[in-house]
């Protein structure tokens, strides 16, 4: 099943507009997940980074999902023919503060389709750019890398790499959480974002169908767990730019390490390894005042 570069470009300039109400509800039932006091996240007045993948859903009628949970392509997204997809990764600049309670508008632009050879097969990359307003004010703006690959079977690669092997993890950190996902913690994301993706809820599908060897940890929670660590430990730390990119899928009930450590410009470098120490995401944090610890 081959990708044809000129039909997927005509999907270059598509657009979808999504509307919401920052509600304290989503906010309260994500810090019960991160295991944190969900009343504190009541007082919050408003989105710490990244929350703001609890709105701005498109609802789907359950008719309109394919086999694998997502909503059938061709409409906003790409006809892609290829069956498996990723969140490979994405880069945000926070603009504005989200208060609580504000209204929120999400203009998505389809930017880019790329078609690639890799190592695995054939690859197809589309670029989303999501530029979001809170009471008509620009306070998000993020690009979402989106992967689609061939089969499983197709390519005879169980590892489900989404890039060429980025090495061992680095050893020296400022911080640094050891932490386990199981199903449960998968459910509870999935049903917090509205995500139907069955590999990170059906094991028998995402085993099977997809060739992963266990449930696969979303790669926003994981970004997200990424941003708790440097919140948890620098609560007054103002987050200007953000990027992360997935390299090896993290998956449940394996012990994978959220790690962090400053660099000599203020800005920070963060990761995941999994229990063999193998970098599986890397990500990069500008801070609005870069100083040392």
């Amino acid at each position: 099943m081959h990708s044809d570069q000129a039909e997927l470009n005509r999907w270059i300039g598509t657009t979808r507009t999504d509307h919401d109400i920052v509600a304290p509800a989503p906010m309260a039932s994500l810090a019960a997940l991160l295991d944190k006091d969900p009343a504190e996240a009541h007082q919050y007045r408003s989105l710490p980074p990244l929350w703001h993948w609890l709105y701005l859903h498109s609802p789907v009628r359950q008719a309109e999902l394919a086999g694998d949970g997502h909503p059938r392509r061709g409409d906003f997204l790409p006809p892609v023919p290829l069956p498996r997809r990723m969140w490979a990764g994405g880069r945000l600049r926070f603009l504005h503060d989200i208060p609580v309670n504000s209204t929120l508008t999400r203009t998505s632009t389809i930017s880019d389709v790329t078609v690639k050879r890799g190592r695995s097969g054939q690859l197809v990359f589309v670029l989303v750019t999501h530029e979001i307003r809170a009471a008509k004010e620009l306070a998000i703006v993020e690009e979402h890398d989106i992967v689609y690959r061939e089969a499983a079977s197709a390519t005879g690669n169980a590892g489900n790499s989404i890039a060429d092997p980025a090495g061992q993890a680095p050893e020296n950190f400022d911080y640094c959480r050891e932490q386990v996902a199981d199903v449960t913690l998968l459910f509870r994301y999935s049903a917090l974002t509205f995500n139907a993706h069955r590999i990170h809820y059906d094991r028998d599908y995402a085993v099977k169908e997809e060739g992963y060897s266990g449930l696969v940890v979303h790669g926003p929670l994981l970004a997200t767990l990424l941003l708790e660590l440097l919140r948890d430990n620098l609560p007054d730390l103002r987050i200007t730019d953000f990027s992360f990119r997935a390299l090896h899928p993290v998956f449940d009930l394996k012990v994978f390490r959220t790690c962090a450590r400053q660099l000599d410009s203020g800005d920070w470098e963060l990761w995941i390894a999994d229990q063999d120490n193998r970098l599986c995401m890397k990500a990069s944090a500008r801070i609005q005042k870069p100083g040392r610890l």
